[in-house]
């Protein structure tokens, strides 16, 4: 069986599935970066996936991660696929090889996750208890309170030890089915596998346009339609969620704008309610039109990681949330992508992600918030525990 594939949810194709690896980069030494650039530039006209992780904020800043990681996911990895193929009825081949292994992959990754895996049957444990959560959160709050920072997106980590994941691909069927999420992802390279449910875009480019669709703001889904409603109305309404929005969308403009056209930065929608299987979002879109001269290495310089994920001014976000977190985030709020021939792009935020290492048999799921000058521990330590649960048992 291959030892690389990757799930698309593709806006245009449909679910896409690539096969096996022509080239690739991947890399954890700062040394590297102009290595990828010239990676994405000899690979141009074909199909690229790739993930960037969290910690790669380390190569564009003055910042550092010392915090454990157990999952180990490369920092960066992107891969020419030998194959891929559209997950339809006939697994009609899309683009690269004829291969009849790639294939035949391709049709069994088509069956396990039709077969789905119903329940993970593992128990998660919290790496930062209750009470240091909120140590961590009344020490953030002072700095939120002194004016150092504006917003924090603040991160734990559930994780299972020696865990056997005996299905994976039924596991991420059972997933995108409960979950539908418009950015959806699977990816296995070797040992390392990621189930990624992500309801948000990081940063689209069509033609010359850019667009990111940021997320703050988050409420249950109900059974009772009237509730339901009532539920996304509160948030619509919740002058914190706004507040939290606004501020990414704010520090989205000014990340866009360094690499934008004159004058073309804009606000698509503000604040809006998008209602998903198992929770209502708040979401704003923002989009620009992009300078000749700005190329991948650019973008992602300017943009990444993505402020919903950190908070504001971003470099000061990003110290205080590596001295307070009690886990190297990884691959969680990175980012996957699919880079076309013609050099557009998509790539989401790695949130709602199960993360798992078959070879030290290690399930990570994290969560967060954003923490604001108004946040309560309690209602912020249980937003955690809701994205969580929604997570874990929307399996079963």
């Amino acid at each position: 069986m291959a030892s690389t594939c990757f799930y698309w949810q593709h806006p245009k194709h449909g679910p896409l599935i690539g096969v096996g690896q022509a080239q690739a980069i991947q890399f954890q030494t700062q040394t590297d970066i102009e290595a990828f650039g010239q990676f994405i530039a000899d690979n141009k006209g074909k199909y690229i996936f790739g993930t960037l992780a969290f910690d790669l904020k380390n190569y564009f800043e003055k910042l550092d991660s010392k915090n454990q990681d157990q999952v180990q996911f490369p920092e960066l990895h992107f891969w020419v696929p030998e194959s891929i193929y559209c997950l339809d009825s006939e697994l009609s081949h899309f683009w690269g090889q004829e291969n009849a292994n790639n294939k035949a992959f391709a049709a069994h990754f088509s069956t396990q996750m039709q077969q789905q895996q119903i329940g993970l049957h593992a128990t998660f444990k919290p790496r930062t208890s209750k009470d240091v959560y909120f140590q961590h959160f009344n020490k953030l709050k002072n700095a939120l309170q002194r004016g150092d920072i504006y917003e924090v997106n603040y991160c734990q980590e559930l994780f299972v030890e020696n865990y056997d994941l005996t299905n994976p691909y039924g596991v991420f069927g059972r997933l995108t089915t409960r979950t539908k999420a418009p950015h959806a992802a699977f990816i296995q390279t070797n040992d390392h596998f990621i189930f990624c449910a992500s309801p948000e875009r990081f940063i689209q480019k069509t033609g010359n346009q850019l667009r990111s669709e940021p997320i703050k703001g988050t409420a249950a889904r109900n059974a009772n339609p009237v509730q339901d409603a009532q539920n996304a109305k509160q948030l619509q309404n919740n002058p914190k969620e706004r507040a939290e929005n606004i501020m990414i969308v704010d520090l989205v403009r000014n990340d866009l704008s360094r690499i934008a056209l004159k004058n073309s930065v804009q606000v698509e929608e503000l604040c809006q309610i998008y209602s998903f299987e198992t929770v209502h979002q708040m979401i704003s879109k923002i989009s620009c039109e992009l300078a000749s001269e700005i190329n991948f290495i650019d973008i992602f310089r300017s943009l990444f990681p993505m402020g919903s994920m950190t908070g504001a001014p971003k470099i000061a976000a990003l110290e205080r949330i590596e001295t307070h977190e009690d886990f190297k985030r990884g691959l969680y709020s990175g980012s996957i992508g699919l880079i076309e021939p013609n050099g557009d792009f998509d790539f989401n935020v790695v949130i709602r992600s199960l993360l798992y290492n078959r070879q030290n048999r290690y399930l990570s799921v994290a969560v967060g918030s954003a923490l604001t000058i108004g946040a309560n521990p309690e209602d912020e330590y249980n937003e955690c525990l809701l994205k969580a649960d929604k997570l874990i048992h929307g399996l079963d």
